[in-house]
């Protein structure tokens, strides 16, 4: 069966409601590399079946390379890394669904449900940050897929790369959702006294209802807040981050989530507007007729309104944002609360002068 347009709704692709519990996506539709979608389809007996639950598969990589680097003119960083490919978290909206079409996997489900842990990204990373070519810039962490998603748990992946930054007293900057970031305080705490680390905390709204539809397995808004408030009173300075800002959906609470990040304790503040590349577009709409079907209709005409037409437009400078009427509200909005609200609203600066190679068994030490 040849593959349909990506941006068809298909009902015969979602999966049942039981299987796919405390997931984000509906369906498990197939990347723009696949020829053929698999349908799940009846073998014509009139009869129950009980069908299992999709369950976590992690699956384990020796990478050969760990730094990635991008000249991306909107973001702040040139430099970056990801512990895990896929994220347990399952939000809908996540921008780095289409990374699983180049594993051959589906960017719906598969991406929340087969995951890849890098074994040995502190190992590697370390190598390369010895090499002789390499120059200090901060590095980022949880761009992709999220460093303190439930697998970290048990691999442990992220806070081996932290003791390796550490150690170099390397700077970096994590985003994160996730709570288990608290249980790297002691590494964290320690580097941010150095002026060496930063962090971002994702809170897409305050309603615990729809983040739980929205953002399966990520701790709920409350939780979110308290972690900033713990970061910043371990002296780690915190950014709220409004993102994505749901048109139709989560519009209205932009000065809420302001004002309860700043009560919590963050210092900075950003947001990014819903963004629905490649794949991700058709899984949103699935996500929004079946679980808010009244207010559908109204978020991806907005997108629409803010990307010339499109759902989305992937133009450097208009990418985050939009364009247009819409998008020149939120942002007024938003700079208007955070200047109320004393946020600074530019990267917060990290330093690289400490940056020094430490003595390992065989080096060779200095006479000086």
């Amino acid at each position: 069966m040849s593959r349909p347009d990506l941006r068809d709704s298909r009902p015969d692709q979602q999966i049942d409601p039981q299987q796919r519990r405390g997931r984000g996506a509906v369906s498990n539709r197939s990347g723009r590399f696949e020829a053929q979608d698999r349908l799940t389809e009846s073998d014509g007996w009139d009869m129950e079946e009980d069908l299992p639950q999709i369950r976590t598969e992690v699956r384990e990589e020796v990478a050969r390379s760990f730094i990635t680097y991008n000249k991306s003119p909107d973001l702040p960083f040139d430099r970056s890394i990801n512990p895990y490919r896929g994220c347990e978290h399952g939000c809908i909206y996540c921008f780095a669904r289409p990374t699983h079409a180049y594993l051959g996997l589906s960017p719906g489900l598969d991406f929340e449900t087969r995951l890849t842990a890098r074994i040995n990204g502190a190992e590697v990373l370390e190598k390369e940050l010895r090499a002789r070519k390499y120059r200090v810039a901060p590095i980022a962490i949880g761009t992709n897929t999220d460093p303190y998603q439930p697998v970290e748990h048990d691999r442990g992946i992220t806070r081996a790369c932290l003791e390796v930054l550490r150690d170099y007293r390397h700077p970096v900057a994590i985003v994160t959702k996730g709570a288990g970031i608290l249980r790297d305080l002691d590494i964290l705490s320690d580097m941010a006294g150095q002026g060496l680390c930063s962090v971002g905390i994702s809170v897409t709204t305050l309603d615990p209802a729809l983040s739980r539809r929205m953002e399966p397995r990520v701790p709920g808004p409350a939780k979110r807040l308290q972690v900033i408030r713990a970061l910043s009173e371990a002296g780690i300075p915190v950014r709220i981050m409004t993102s994505p800002i749901v048109p139709g959906l989560t519009d209205t609470e932009v000065e809420a989530l302001l004002e309860a990040g700043r009560e919590a304790g963050a210092r900075a503040a950003s947001w990014i507007m819903l963004r629905l590349p490649l794949e991700v577009a058709p899984l949103v709409e699935e996500w929004l007729r079946t679980h808010v079907p009244d207010r559908a209709d109204k978020v991806l005409n907005r997108l629409r309104e803010m990307h010339g037409g499109q759902l989305y437009d992937a133009q450097w400078g208009r990418r985050m944002r939009g364009e247009g009427v819409y998008a020149k509200m939120i942002g007024a909005r938003f700079d208007h609360a955070a200047r109320r609200l004393g946020f600074e609203t530019q990267s917060i600066p990290l330093r690289t002068d400490l940056f020094a190679y430490p003595i390992r068994k065989g080096d060779q030490l200095s006479l000086f």
